[in-house]
Formats: structure tokens, C-alpha cells, sequence
């Protein structure tokens, strides 16, 4: 998840380094953390697995659920302060980042309310011979040490969504966050200690390489890899996972809405112009390819490009800030190049178009850019939309499922017939129906589809994921 170019000198490479966290609004410094040696690494490792291994230190479930419920106290007594850490450090503007913050708190909520409901099961005995006299069950026991990855865009509730969970089931857990947006996670898991949990339980570390860290994620003592990331480094980490490790997988996709003829575009608008530019588009579910009928598509693409020149572009920790800037200077160049790409390849241009500055771009809105386009075929990760008219609805779901990634996807339509179509033709984990691809509840299966991830998320399903269930077979003939 680092930046820094791996040097062939790995001895050189993993030596601590101190790690500037830059505003990436005005690239201000905010604050500077040291990064982990490989004697840190492996220390944490070694604690982490000694946890685990003695049995005698696990935290009984009570004690787990007296933890968490304390956290949500505390999260929800500092909401205000986390919201502008996390506005300040990953650039989501502040209205969107006190969200953020609220479903963290819910999210820790969540797994307190899986632990209070969720059991083993009883599996069935007594049906034949060789089961006569017996008696079976499961229980949940955890899985093991845990290692979490996450993504710089929810510097906060992936946080909760990756080691509430593991808090939860009773796995020691070492979280790596986001090289440029750490801060957010140093203060949940300062929370979390203060909560009750003890140090060794959860661990923060930021490796001094790319190197340490996969030789982190790759190591016998790990159970299970949470990580959130672009598809690239997530794939490449499974691979390097030990005999017996279990792992899940978030990755993006280019999310595709298909808006009928007989859609309502007043209902549609606000809809998409929030599911598009929502935190400059870089979540993974953000919309990106919009497939209408023709003959709303000319009328709507202008409409949503009005609504998108009117957006509010600047300052994250500002209240009136409707659209922050990218993580990275790097990010508004490459954007502007694959926009400058997709025009250069026949795209009109609607709104939009160029940087605002080094950190910020402009809401851009492309009409009929071609297939063959990066922006029509690659995750954009910026504020930038691509409309494409349609004649038949099966051309355009034809066009939605011809990408090796599938996450979300919508349809807008007042047609049942036309949503249960759609629903069954579409490759996705998820169909909205009149609602944006990046709608999301904490409580919810998330899960990306081929080259878009592995596993699923949401707090239920993470939770299970970092549970093994253990059955005890009695043998009784009074059973």
C-alpha cells in the first residue's frame, strides 16, 4: 500500500523512516509517524500469536461486548473531532465525513448486536445407525491473528468494518492503514484501548515497505487477511498468503447504471449526481458509466451537468464543501490524462474537464465517450461520469457485464417487469433498484464479484469470516 519504490537492498529499504501525513487539500503537514522496522514487525507478530496460541488470555465474550460497547461511548463523545481528523487527512468533505463517522459508531454497535444473537448451530443426529446415541453442536471460536490492510477513502469505518469485527470475535489483530491517512486509525485504536482492550490485542503498524508488508500479510503466524485496496496489490497478497490462511478481498469496479425510458429524470438527478460525485468519486462503488434510453439521454446528461458545475469544490473541512480534493497531485494528473484521452477518442464534454488546482479536478461529465476508453473501461477513482445512450436495454446490460470487475450495479425504472429483468440479467453482488450504486448500509452483504474482490464484507459477514466453528459430537446412550 506504500508509494515508495522498493529497493533491491531490502536490508536498506526496511529500515524505520519517518512518514509525513500531508493535508491533501493544500498539502499542509499534519502530523509525522515513525514507520516499523522488521524487529517491530515480527515483535508484533510474535505478541499477536502468543495471544492467540494461550488459550488462558483469550477475552471471555462478555468482557469483548463491555469493550466495544465503551468504544461507541467514546466515538460518539469525540464525533465531531473524528470527523475533522478524517476530513483533514483523506479529503472527504466534512458533511459527508460526519456520516462517516456516524456509521463507524453504528458499525461498532453492529458487532456488539452480532455477538448478543449469533451462535453455533445444532446438526442433526439420531436419524440413522451410526448417529444413534449422539448429540451434535457448533460454537465459534476465533479464527486467529489477524492481519487488516485498508483504503485511504473511509479512513475511519473501514476501520470499524476490518478490526471492529476482529475485536469482536476475539482475534488479536495488527491493522495497517493507509500510508497517507493513518491518523484516524491511531485514534480508534486509542479508543479501543481505552475501551479496556489490552495493547497486545490490537497492534498499529506502518511498514517500512512494501517488502515488510507483504512479508507481514505472508507470514505462518497470520489466520486471516482483511484487505481493502486496489485490485493489483490484493490479488498479489493472496498469493503470498501462508498454507491454511483465509482471506477477503475488496476491491472497486466501474459501476454501471442503466436509467429506462419510463425513468422519472427529476428522481434520477440528485441521485446520481450524489452516487458520482460523492467524495470525488473515489469509492469503489462510485458511479461511473450511466446507461440511458436515447431518448432522455441528450436531455439528462445536460441536466446532470449543470447540477454538477453548481457543486461546491474545495476545502474538506470547510461546511460548505460539497466536493473535496484527490488524495494525491498524482491522482488530478492522471485524471486529467485519461479525460484528456477519452475526449482525444470522440467523448463530448459536458461539464468540467480540467484540474482546479494541484488537489482538486473539476465535476466532469462526459457524454457517448467510445467503449474502448480507459473511463469507460478502468475504475477512474475521480469526479468524473460517462453517459451512454442506448436503443435496447439488453445492449446496455450487454455493455454493463463486459468488464472483468462486477460489484454494484442500478437500474432506474417505474416498471417492476423491467427491475426483476434487469436484476436477473445484470452481473453483479448487488442491484439497486431507483437508487445509485453507492448505496451502502454497515449491516449489509458487500462484496465484489471476479477481479472486484473475494469474500464478503459487512460486520455480520466479517465476523464470521474471522470465526472457525467447532463441533463437539457427544456419545451418550441416554441421548
Amino acid at each position: 500500500m506504500s508509494n515508495s519504490t522498493p529497493s533491491t537492498d531490502s536490508t536498506q529499504q526496511d529500515q524505520p523512516r519517518r512518514i509525513e501525513v500531508l493535508a491533501p487539500f493544500d498539502q499542509s503537514l499534519i502530523a509525522t509517524l515513525d514507520s516499523a522496522d522488521e524487529a517491530s514487525v515480527e515483535s508484533a507478530l510474535d505478541g499477536a500469536y502468543s495471544l492467540f496460541r494461550d488459550r488462558t488470555e483469550w477475552l471471555p465474550t462478555e468482557q469483548r461486548i463491555a469493550i466495544l460497547e465503551k468504544m461507541v461511548v467514546i466515538m460518539g463523545e469525540q464525533a465531531e473531532s473524528l470527523a475533522l481528523e478524517a476530513a483533514r487527512e483523506g479529503g472527504k468533505p466534512l458533511i459527508d465525513s460526519r456520516v462517516e463517522v456516524a456509521r463507524a459508531i453504528d458499525s461498532i454497535r453492529i458487532c456488539v448486536d452480532c455477538l448478543r444473537t449469533e451462535s453455533g448451530e445444532t446438526i442433526p443426529m439420531g436419524i440413522n445407525a451410526a448417529s444413534s446415541g449422539k448429540l451434535a453442536f457448533s460454537m465459534r471460536e476465533p479464527i486467529g491473528v489477524v492481519v487488516a490492510v485498508s483504503a485511504f477513502n473511509h479512513p475511519l469505518n473501514l476501520i470499524s468494518h476490518q478490526v471492529g469485527p476482529a475485536i469482536a470475535a476475539g482475534c488479536p489483530v495488527i491493522v495497517k492503514p493507509a500510508e497517507v491517512t493513518p491518523l484516524s486509525c491511531l485514534r480508534f485504536v486509542e479508543i479501543a484501548r481505552e475501551a479496556g482492550l489490552p495493547e497486545a490485542w490490537c497492534q498499529l503498524l506502518l511498514p517500512a515497505s512494501r517488502e515488510l508488508s507483504t512479508r507481514l500479510v505472508g507470514d505462518s503466524r497470520v489466520g486471516f487477511l482483511s484487505f481493502i485496496g486496489s485490485a493489483r496489490v490484493g490479488w498479489m497478497l493472496r498469493s503470498k498468503l501462508a498454507a491454511g490462511a483465509r482471506c477477503a478481498l475488496e476491491h472497486g469496479g466501474v459501476a454501471p447504471v442503466i436509467v429506462a425510458e419510463d425513468a422519472k429524470l427529476d428522481e434520477v438527478l440528485p441521485k446520481l449526481l450524489k452516487g458520482g460525485f460523492y467524495h470525488a468519486g473515489q469509492v469503489c462503488v462510485s458511479v461511473q458509466r450511466v446507461f440511458i434510453a436515447r431518448s432522455l439521454a441528450r436531455e439528462f446528461a445536460l441536466q446532470l451537468a449543470a447540477a454538477a458545475k453548481q457543486l461546491v469544490v474545495g476545502d474538506p473541512t470547510s461546511a460548505d464543501t460539497e466536493v473535496g480534493p484527490l488524495i494525491r497531485p498524482s491522482e488530478v494528473e492522471r485524471v486529467q490524462q485519461w479525460v484528456n484521452e477519452a475526449i482525444e477518442e470522440g467523448a463530448e464534454l459536458l461539464s468540467g474537464g480540467k484540474a482546479l488546482s494541484v488537489s482538486t479536478f473539476e465535476c466532469t461529465v462526459l457524454y457517448a465517450p467510445s467503449v474502448e476508453s480507459k473511463v469507460s473501461r478502468e475504475e477512474i477513482f475521480g469526479p468524473v461520469v460517462c453517459i451512454y445512450p442506448y436503443d435496447e436495454i439488453d445492449d446496455a446490460i450487454a455493455q454493463a457485464n463486459s468488464l472483468p470487475y462486477a460489484f454494484q450495479a442500478a437500474l432506474f425504472s417505474k416498471d417492476i417487469d423491467t427491475a426483476t429483468y434487469a436484476y436477473k440479467k445484470l452481473d453483479a453482488s448487488a442491484v439497486m433498484i431507483n437508487d445509485h450504486t453507492a448505496f451502502r448500509v454497515d449491516w449489509m452483504p458487500f462484496a465484489g464479484l471476479r477481479q472486484s474482490g473475494l469474500g464478503v464484507g459487512g460486520i455480520p459477514y466479517t465476523l464470521r469470516d474471522m470465526q472457525v466453528e467447532k463441533m463437539m459430537v457427544l456419545n451418550s446412550s441416554n441421548i
